[in-house]
Formats: C-alpha cells, structure tokens, sequence
C-alpha cells in the first residue's frame, strides 16, 4: 500500500485507501484508528489532536476512522521509506 497523490498547480491532492491493497492492512488500520477515535470521545484523554477533533466536530464517526486510517498509514509510510524515528507533531522543528 502506498498513498497515491494526484497534485496540480502546487496544489496537494491526496488520494485514500484503496481497497486495492492489502485487505488485512487496511482493517487493522481502520481498527487501530477506531480505537483512538474511542478514547478521545471519552473525557480526559490527551490522545486529542487539534485536527482530529475537528474532524469528528464535522465528520461521522466512521469516516473519521477511515481518515485518521489514511493518515496514520501516510505517516508509516514515510517512516519506511526514510528510516526516520516517529516525532510528534508538536515536538517537530521547523527548519527554516
């Protein structure tokens, strides 16, 4: 699975999860990301992204789940691909 990107104009269009790929992947990364999605709706959880509560402000819960899903498998990806470490993003430095 690799995320598909369709950019134009210096505008970044980001493609979903297929159901192309792999069938098993996909369920636990909807799993794992329903799994957070319940934690943050529950009260005192620091699990809570700016983005994240955002989208479930104006999102169905289970559409959320398939884009935090996305999300998380965008993030793994680079990962791999780069050999990086995993940084928060509030821990990240902007390199100017």
């Amino acid at each position: 699975m690799t995320p598909k990107q369709h950019s134009t104009g210096g505008k970044s269009r980001l493609g979903g999860i297929s159901r192309a790929g792999n069938e098993r992947l996909r369920t636990l990364l909807v799993s794992g990301a329903t799994a957070v999605i319940d934690a943050v709706l529950r009260r005192g959880s620091k699990l809570a992204t700016p983005w994240l509560l955002k989208l479930l402000a104006r999102k169905p819960k289970k559409v959320a789940a398939v884009a935090l899903a996305n999300k998380n498998a965008r993030i793994l990806w680079a990962m791999m691909t780069t050999g990086e470490a995993y940084r928060r993003p509030d821990a990240a430095v902007v390199v100017s």
